[in-house]
């Protein structure tokens, strides 16, 4: 399982959908008690479940991780960890994954510097409100200290999403075939 973290606008999303459109990596299909939004549907963006029921999942160990975000769970089940998956996570969930020791989950950092963070930001369209909070929030949030310890470190500003896509594949394949 590739584990992708990194500040915003590093590359995690974009990377991770081409890992899967180009390897065939699967998305690990994540927990959430927030309310489907037109357009999505269970089990593919999200497995949707009442907040009983992932309390109930939780107390039974079912999730590596979880958080509560905006007054609503979100949680990783144990089921969905797998070779050929791919999860974008915080630095809280990065750690409750490490914390399993499955020698077959890689964990990648994507760096990359402010200015192409912001400018990423900028063409995708985000507000220059939420781009300020979130360049902010980020300097602590993503800080190596609180992220810890990862497999590899990939700087993503000079190179195309074909060419981080490509690095993590192959460090990924090394990886677990050792």
């Amino acid at each position: 399982m590739i584990l992708l973290v990194g500040a915003s606008a590093s590359g995690k999303t974009v990377t991770a959908l081409d890992l899967q459109k180009r390897y065939g990596l699967i998305k690990a299909i994540t927990t959430t008690t927030r309310e489907k939004r037109v357009g999505e549907t269970d089990g593919v963006e999200y497995f949707f479940i009442s907040k009983d029921e992932f309390l109930k999942r939780l107390n039974e160990g079912k999730f590596v991780e979880h958080s509560l975000y905006n007054d609503n769970y979100y949680g990783c089940g144990i089921d969905q960890v797998d070779d050929n998956k791919i999860v974008v996570l915080d630095p809280n969930g990065l750690h409750s994954f490490l914390k399993l020791n499955n020698k077959h989950i890689v964990s990648f950092l994507l760096i990359a510097d402010e200015k192409t963070r912001q400018a990423r930001m900028v063409s995708r369209g985000d507000k220059q409100e939420n781009i300020d909070k979130r360049l902010k929030n980020d300097v602590n949030d993503f800080s190596l200290e609180k992220i810890g310890k990862v497999d590899f470190i990939i700087h993503t500003e000079n190179q195309s999403i074909e060419q981080t896509s490509d690095q993590i594949y192959k460090l990924y394949k090394e990886k677990i075939s050792k």
